[in-house]
C-alpha cells in the first residue's frame, strides 16, 4: 500500500462527525492490556517528547506532571529522576503493577475512598501516585492542580462523545503558568473507526481555545506496516503547546 503521502496531500477532516458514535468501554480497554493488544506502549518513550523535554519543562524544577490514561508510560520515571512528582490515571491495574515491576520501582497501594473499587499506587519514594480508576471519576477526589500535562494515547483514546468532558477535566486541573503537551493522530477517519480517534486542529481549538494559546510544534509521518491493517496508508502524529492565554 503506498504511504508516501506529504504533508500537502493530507486532507483536513472539519469535524468527527465520522466516528462521533465510536468508542471502546473500560472493559475493554482493560482487555487489551490482559491480551497484549498495547501497540500503543512506546518502551524507549515518545522521541518528539525527548525533542521538545526543554519547551515542556523550561528548566523550572519541582513541578507537578499529570499523565492522563498513563499505562505504563516509561516518561513517568524519566521526569522522577529529574525530581518532578508524577501523577498518572489508568483503568488497567495491570498496566500500572508492570509499570513499577519494569522500572524496578517499589511501590504500596491504598483504596481511594472517594471511589469505590478504586485504588492509588505510590512509589516508596513518594514521587510518582498513579490512580486506578476512570479518568471521569477523578473529580471525586483531591488530586489538585499541575504545572504541566503530557497528554499522549489521552484524547485520542477517549471516546468522541466524551471529548467535553474531558477538556473540562483537563483544564480544571491546570495552574497558572501551565504547559500542556498534547500529541494527536491525524489520518483517513472514513477508513479506519480508531482508537486512536483522529482529532483536527479545530476540535483542539474548540476544546481548549477558550483558554489556551495553542501552537502546532511539529507534524511526523509515524505510518508503520501495522497500520496497513487499519485500512489507511498515511498517518501523521501532530504535537501541540498549549499555554496559559
Amino acid at each position: 500500500m503506498d504511504n508516501t503521502k506529504t504533508l500537502l496531500d493530507i486532507k483536513e477532516y472539519p469535524d468527527t462527525e465520522v466516528q462521533k458514535n465510536q468508542g471502546l468501554t473500560l472493559e475493554e480497554w482493560q482487555d487489551k492490556w490482559v491480551n497484549r493488544k498495547i501497540a500503543f506502549h512506546q518502551e524507549q518513550g515518545h522521541q518528539l517528547l525527548k525533542k521538545y523535554l526543554d519547551t515542556f519543562l523550561k528548566g523550572e524544577s519541582g513541578l507537578r506532571v499529570f499523565f492522563p490514561l498513563c499505562g505504563k508510560a516509561v516518561e513517568m520515571k524519566w521526569f522522577a529522576d529529574l525530581g518532578h512528582s508524577v501523577v498518572g490515571v489508568e483503568i488497567s491495574e495491570l498496566g500500572i503493577r508492570e509499570f513499577f515491576t519494569e522500572q524496578n520501582l517499589s511501590y504500596s497501594e491504598e483504596p481511594i475512598t472517594e471511589i469505590p473499587g478504586a485504588k492509588i499506587f505510590k512509589s516508596s519514594s513518594g514521587n510518582i501516585s498513579l490512580y486506578c480508576c476512570s479518568i471521569f471519576d477523578l473529580p471525586r477526589t483531591n488530586i489538585g492542580k499541575f504545572d504541566r500535562i503530557w497528554d499522549r494515547g489521552a484524547l485520542v483514546a477517549i471516546n468522541p462523545g466524551d471529548r467535553e468532558c474531558y477538556a473540562d477535566i483537563m483544564s480544571s486541573l491546570l495552574r497558572k503558568g501551565f504547559r500542556y503537551l498534547l500529541a494527536v493522530m491525524s489520518y483517513d477517519p472514513t477508513k479506519h473507526p480508531g482508537p486512536p480517534f483522529y482529532v483536527p486542529d479545530a476540535e483542539i481549538k474548540r476544546l481548549f481555545g477558550t483558554i489556551c494559546d495553542i501552537h502546532c510544534l511539529e507534524k511526523v509521518d509515524v505510518f508503520e506496516e501495522r497500520h496497513t491493517s487499519w485500512g489507511i496508508d498515511y498517518i501523521f502524529e501532530e504535537l501541540y503547546l498549549l499555554t496559559e492565554k
